[in-house]
């Protein structure tokens, strides 16, 4: 797996040196997950943020009556993640599954901060996603 697609995502909105682009792409953690696999289960506490390579993930919650309420699809190009549940260290109320087979880079919270930290142009980054 290249890291071609998450470059051009991160480029699209900050510039990196090639030290930075280094230590960015060392933090990631490569993962297939498998079609009806989860990233993210309701009730876990979310500590990790995916960067969807290939495939597509749905994030979803499942009401009181068991009714499934999709939040997002995320295709390749799209991250995917339960930040209120990172922030707050609460568990989580969404489910993240892969729609078919996929492959994601994943990116620790702890690693997220260390990078926030030694490349502050990441902040802008994750603040455009966010807003």
């Amino acid at each position: 797996m290249s890291y071609e697609v998450i470059l051009g995502n991160v480029a699209r909105f900050i510039r990196l040196s090639p030290e930075e682009v280094g230590y960015f792409t060392s933090l990631l953690k490569k993962k297939k997950l498998r079609k009806k696999t989860f990233f993210l289960e309701a009730g876990e506490i979310c500590t990790e943020t995916a960067f969807v390579v290939s495939g597509c993930l749905r994030s979803y919650s499942v009401d009181k009556d068991g009714n499934e309420h999709t939040l997002i699809f995320a295709p390749a190009g799209w991250w995917a993640s339960d930040l209120y549940s990172i922030l707050s260290g609460q568990p989580s109320t969404l489910n993240i599954e892969a729609l078919e087979d996929s492959e994601v880079l994943i990116i620790s919270a702890t690693s997220q901060e260390d990078l926030l930290t030694k490349v502050p142009s990441f902040e802008r980054f994750f603040r455009i996603l966010t807003g």
